[in-house]
């Protein structure tokens, strides 16, 4: 559904050239749970935003839902990313000033979506009581769980979620880990790059990333 086909990224920096990823090939299908581990600094998070169209390759091919996105303008990759992918991040990145409901509503104001969906997803998500606390009146993981269903909120395809447990006590990210297994029973997509083993306890698979190759 979402893949990479000898994917290479480099940069420059100075008067040499970086090479952060060499030759990746990698997807993840609907309903499927993917792990991605690694170093710190092995391009795990370089391969999840070219993977989420927030970078480009410098060679190589993006495909989402079996099409070519891999030269697309800006625009048209804004697009693509609406229509295919959510994004969960570890410092969940939440608007201090909106309720949990307008931060879930947030992405629909820019891809022209309703946030009709956001109530009936923080109740999915276990918050429906929650609604209109401010990220400074929730926990860790309640702020994790609002930032998944903002995630939701566009009906992606695909979540791409980076170190989702990472600021997480193990008792709230095991629950974290559940969510995101219940996710994937129901035809969504997850790929979770990360340090932490005890995600693959909830994964289909897990995929070694070292010094920009798939081992």
């Amino acid at each position: 559904m979402a893949r990479l086909e000898n994917v290479v990224k480099r940069y420059d920096s100075g008067d040499e050239t970086l090479t952060v990823l060499e030759g990746v090939d990698f997807g993840v299908e609907r309903g499927e749970f993917v792990t991605v581990m690694g170093p710190s600094g092995c391009g795990k998070t370089t391969m999840l935003n070219i993977l989420g169209l927030l970078d480009e390759p410098s060679e190589g091919t993006v495909r989402l839902d079996g099409d070519d996105v891999t030269g697309l303008d800006d625009r048209e990759r804004t697009e693509a990313r609406k229509r295919f992918v959510g994004f969960v991040f570890q410092y969940f990145y939440l608007i201090p000033s909106l309720t949990a409901q307008e931060n879930v509503e947030a992405p629909t104001v820019f891809s022209g979506g309703s946030g009709g969906r956001a109530g009936e997803l923080l109740e999915k998500v276990g918050l429906g009581d929650r609604k209109e606390h401010k990220p400074a009146e929730l926990s860790g993981g309640q702020k994790q769980r609002v930032a998944i269903a903002r995630a939701l909120v566009n009906s992606p395809d695909v979540i791409l979620a980076d170190e989702p447990t990472g600021n997480l006590d193990k008792e709230t990210g095991d629950e974290t880990l559940q969510l995101i297994r219940d996710l994937c029973d129901e035809g969504v997509g997850v790929v979770a790059v990360t340090h932490d083993e005890r995600i693959k306890d909830y994964s289909d698979r897990d995929v070694e990333l070292d010094d920009g190759v798939v081992l």
